[in-house]
């Protein structure tokens, strides 16, 4: 009896230990994302700058969807060229790309033809405070492809420098010395202004408040001869006011003999007018009362002409006076 009681332990032991163990490989297919039931699509992926926090079982994505993972990454360095290449397998899921409106494809992807039309892949970062990377795929038409045969046999997909290892080139391509340096000199500088104006922004802050008060005072007395210049003001626009409605009297008294020195005046440049027509009357050429005033000067001329003859025989013969000429 205590034979058989043994063998029954074991057994269940046996049976205990083998059901745990596929438990586990059951719990390791369905949340490990291995899938042995479908072939995965391997390819290799070739960088040239630093991987730094990519590691395998790092996730694939394509535009954020997870199609594959991580499984090697090692170091290849060609010593003629002095050149390093990283090559990073990674393995794609089939089951999570299915292609449509193709019947030649049979579901699945053609990673070359994809990798023809633009597909390359790029390094994104993960998180800022882990540093993790993974790698992203996506499209991107007319970049350039490089491949590198001689480094793996595997499919390759060609890279594309991510906006993160631009900004990451940028930062390495930093003088960070100088910076360090040049902050340290201005935080010294900035001390020593620190240091200054402890010393010197007591004396500033009275020399402050004395030019307060100074403009306070200022300010009263600018105050002060404001509202006198405001009276006065007061008083000059009564004056100019009681002056202009003075004025306005005036003008409204005088402004009969106003009318009556204009009727006046314009009368008398009538009456010029109409001499100034008669005389322009009388000494056209062409007027008859201009030929008479010709004919009457030429017989006055003709006289005075005979009375300076006579007055020169006079002055010969003073006798002519008592006793004439003779004939």
């Amino acid at each position: 009896m205590a034979n058989d009681s043994g063998a029954a332990r074991q057994t269940i032991v046996g049976l205990f230990v083998t059901g745990g163990i596929a438990l586990s490989v059951l719990a390791f297919i369905f949340f490990g994302n291995t899938n042995f039931f479908s072939r995965n699509t391997r390819a290799v992926i070739v960088f040239q700058d630093s991987v730094a926090g990519l590691s395998v079982g790092a996730p694939v994505t394509f535009r954020g969807v997870r199609v594959g993972a991580v499984d090697k990454i090692t170091l290849r360095y060609n010593q003629s060229t002095n050149v390093p290449y990283i090559p990073v397998e990674i393995s794609l899921d089939p089951g999570q790309v299915h292609v449509i409106d193709d019947p030649t494809s049979s579901g699945h992807i053609n990673l070359p033809e994809v990798i023809a039309h633009g597909l390359r892949a790029e390094q994104n970062l993960q998180s800022f405070v882990t540093g993790t990377v993974s790698i992203n795929l996506d499209f991107f038409p007319g970049s350039p492809a490089p491949f590198h045969p001689e480094i793996s046999s595997l499919i390759e997909i060609p890279t594309h420098v991510s906006a993160i290892q631009k900004m990451k080139e940028t930062l390495s391509d930093l003088p960070l010395k100088e910076l360090a340096s040049n902050a340290n000199d201005a935080v010294l500088s900035i001390r020593d202004v620190a240091e200054k104006l402890n010393t010197q922004f007591p004396a500033l802050v009275a020399s402050l408040e004395e030019s307060s008060k100074d403009s306070q005072q200022t300010l009263k007395a600018a105050t002060a001869a404001i509202n006198d210049l405001h009276g006065k003001l007061n008083v000059t626009l009564l004056d100019i006011d009681r002056l202009m409605q003075t004025g306005n009297t005036q003008l409204r008294d005088r402004g009969a003999d106003l009318h009556a020195t204009l009727t006046s005046a314009t009368r008398t440049a009538d009456e010029a007018r109409k001499t100034l027509e008669n005389v322009e009357s009388i000494i056209s050429p062409r007027s008859v009362n201009r030929d008479n005033l010709d004919s009457a000067l030429r017989d006055i001329a003709t006289a005075a002409a005979s009375l300076r003859g006579f007055a020169s025989d006079v002055e010969r013969n003073p006798q002519l006076l008592l006793m004439g000429r003779r004939q």
